[in-house]
């Protein structure tokens, strides 16, 4: 079915499913830590997990690590520090290998983060949406603008020279002027990496069902463009859609997930992705969402949910629904190296997207045009039936 002449990068996913407060915009698998956190029952399910795993990836190094939630850095220090070593007793960790931990801006939480960056953690996601105090009310953040302030300087003065911002565009009520404030206030806290996303209403979230009002779509371009602007002007390099980055910060996993490569994932309702040189396919897995289930399954040994095999058609799409949102393109012969078929399979659709002005093409390289990346879901799209 494929041809894997060798198998891509990986990267290891750590879910902590627990937050303080569900947002109303939020769709992630995250639940209300109605008590004490289960620090080392949960520790234990993740080492459980990631054993039964690791035939899968047998020798294989890791490039990155991305503790995600929830709100991992709920999780003690102490904890931290435990799950890391149990992941470098258990993985071979490449020695200089990004190890990122998601965190919120509450005052206690900000505290720790010396002692995380003494665990292993090298780089921080810190969710601060926004610094104005009017729509983080709005969208149901359980800080303020100063805590996040306070966060940011905390990150600094704790020695992280590499962190993400997270910022969402597009909120209720919000208009040119108070974005602009936001990404002038980011960039005024010198962080080394900035996601700067537009808010959207998804499925299954408090504001699916009593949905806010939100900015015409007029208006969030110009937020869009302003802002991408005022970033660029401030040395942040336009690396995907959403993320902008200084010199050599770009987020290593992340782009390991944009450039189609593998990753374990271990935690509740974590999602892999692995190759198979021996078996020639790709095969894709998710564990058990609801943290209770999760938790039991330590005893069993039956963390995953289900698996799939890719088909041909499948991993195509998925390549290209992942690398067109890099902003310098890719290299055709990285489609053949990580899908493990021949480029060929999508010239008739790369000629019909290129027809259409949503890419260019050359001899080596294939980008996605200003055009394409404004309509990136339509040019995506013209992959999800590939001709065989």
């Amino acid at each position: 079915m494929f041809n894997f002449t060798a198998l891509p990068p990986l990267s290891l996913y750590v879910h902590i499913p627990w937050c303080v407060r569900k947002c109303p915009y939020c769709d992630f698998n995250s639940h209300t830590a109605s008590s004490g956190l289960p620090e080392k029952q949960y520790l234990a399910s993740l080492f459980a997990d990631l054993e039964y795993d690791l035939p899968e990836v047998w020798g294989r190094p890791v490039q990155s690590i991305f503790i995600g939630g929830g709100t991992p850095s709920l999780f003690s220090a102490e904890a931290i520090d435990e799950l890391i070593a149990g992941l470098r007793l258990r993985l071979p960790i490449e020695p200089m290998a990004e190890i990122t931990l998601e965190a919120n801006p509450g005052t206690l939480e900000a505290g720790k983060f010396s002692e995380f960056k003494h665990a292993g953690v090298n780089r921080l996601s810190i969710g601060c949406q926004s610094f104005n105090d009017d729509y983080l009310q709005k969208l149901g953040r359980i800080h303020s603008a100063k805590e996040a302030i306070r966060a940011v300087e905390s990150a600094h003065a704790a020695g992280f020279d590499n962190f993400n911002l997270d910022l969402m565009f597009g909120l209720p009520g919000q208009n040119l002027n108070t974005a602009k404030a936001d990404i002038e206030q980011a960039i005024a806290l010198s962080p080394s990496h900035i996601s700067h996303y537009q808010l959207t209403i998804e499925p299954n979230t408090l504001f699916h069902y009593s949905p806010p009002s939100l900015p015409e779509d007029e208006t969030s371009w110009a937020i869009q463009e302003h802002c991408e602007n005022l970033l660029s002007d401030a040395g942040y390099g336009h690396y995907e859609i959403s993320a902008h980055a200084k010199p050599g910060k770009q987020s290593l996993h992340n782009l390991n997930y944009w450039q189609f490569g593998d990753y374990l994932g271990i935690g509740a309702g974590a999602h892999a992705k692995i190759s198979s040189a021996a078996e020639q396919n790709i095969t894709r897995s998710w564990k058990h969402k609801h943290p209770d289930q999760y938790l039991a399954a330590e005893k069993t040994h039956d963390h995953i949910s289900g698996t799939s095999i890719l088909q041909r058609d499948d991993a195509s799409f998925e390549f290209m629904m992942n690398a067109l949102r890099l902003k310098q393109g890719f290299a055709k012969t990285l489609f053949t190296e990580r899908t493990g078929l021949p480029i060929h399979q999508i010239s008739k659709t790369l000629e019909k997207a290129e027809q259409l002005k949503l890419i260019t093409q050359d001899l080596s390289t294939i980008q996605a045009t200003e055009h394409g990346l404004h309509f990136l879901n339509d040019l995506v799209a013209l992959f999800l039936k590939e001709e065989t």
